[in-house]
């Protein structure tokens, strides 16, 4: 008689995902537990194992100017096999104990999509290129 693993409840009204997975540092299939803050962000890289960096934009009010300007912050957090966040996807992420030496999250959910823009040093120098090109046509005319 083979029984199924089944889906740990975490709380919070967060939704278990469909796939099962045999990672340990999973909140739902393996031994990890969250407690703490929990934030929601964009996805800006998938590029490490079992890693994803997340982008959280938030508000910061200024005494001095009494006003408020954007913030962000950039956290590293474990991304389980069953929830496989990638680039672009909105997810909320829960404070554990530390996994490695810049992780101290682990992906929750999975929100949504969103566009991610390329901010990479090579597509601002394109645009600049692009923006001075039109204007030597003009001067030459």
């Amino acid at each position: 008689m083979v029984m199924e693993k089944k889906n740990k409840n975490i709380g919070l009204g967060v939704r278990a995902p469909e796939k099962t997975c045999k990672d340990r540092n999973c909140p739902f299939h393996g031994t990890i537990k969250t407690h703490g803050r929990i934030f929601t962000g964009i996805v800006i890289s998938s590029k490490a194992q079992k890693t994803v960096t997340v982008k959280i934009k938030r508000l910061k009010y200024f005494n001095k100017y009494e006003r408020y300007g954007k913030k962000r912050t950039i956290i590293h957090a474990h991304n389980p096999e069953c929830i496989d966040a990638k680039k672009g996807d909105v997810v909320k992420i829960m404070e554990t104990r530390p996994i490695s030496k810049i992780k101290n999250f682990v992906v929750i959910e999975r929100v949504g999509h969103q566009e991610v823009k390329e901010e990479s040093y090579e597509a601002v120098e394109k645009e600049m290129k692009a923006e001075k090109e039109p204007a030597k046509e003009e001067k030459g005319r």
